[in-house]
C-alpha cells in the first residue's frame, strides 16, 4: 500500500463508502481504485485528485495533506544521479537493492535524516 492508497482508504472509512460506491460517484472503476489502494498504480492525476476532494468535501488543509503523499506514492521510483557523485549512485543502488529488507524504525531514521537536510531551495522537494 502507498501513503496516497493509505490516505485514500481512511477516507473512505470515514465517510463509510465502498470502493464501489465511491469508484461510481467519481467516475472510475472500482478496480483502478483498488489499484490506487494497494500500491499497483502511479501517482493519481490531478483531475483524480480534484475529485477525490471533492468527493469527500475536504478542508483546504485536508486536500493539501492528499495532494502531498500522492506525489510521495509512485510505488515505482526512478532515482536520476547522473551528474552526482560516484557515492550517490552508489548509495541509490545499495538503497534500491536493499529497500525492502528495511524495518521501519530504519526507514523513520533515514525520514529524520532527510528532514535535517539542507538543500539549496531549488532542489527541494
Amino acid at each position: 500500500m502507498t501513503p496516497f492508497g493509505e490516505a485514500m482508504r481512511e477516507l473512505r472509512h470515514r465517510k463509510g463508502v465502498s470502493q464501489k460506491e465511491m469508484a461510481a460517484a467519481i467516475g472510475v472503476s472500482p478496480a483502478y481504485l483498488s489499484a490506487l489502494e494497494h500500491g499497483k498504480r502511479g501517482a493519481p492525476s490531478f483531475d483524480f485528485l480534484q475529485r477525490v476532494a471533492g468527493y469527500f468535501n475536504v478542508i483546504w488543509d485536508e486536500a493539501d495533506e492528499l495532494f502531498r503523499v500522492a506525489r510521495l506514492s509512485d510505488p515505482r521510483v526512478v532515482l536520476d544521479t547522473s551528474g552526482l557523485p560516484p557515492g550517490h549512485t552508489a548509495f541509490a543502488n545499495r538503497l534500491s537493492e536493499r529497500i525492502r529488507g528495511l524495518s521501519g524504525e530504519a526507514i523513520e531514521a533515514m525520514e529524520d535524516i532527510l528532514e535535517k537536510a539542507t538543500f539549496p531551495d531549488n532542489d527541494r522537494g
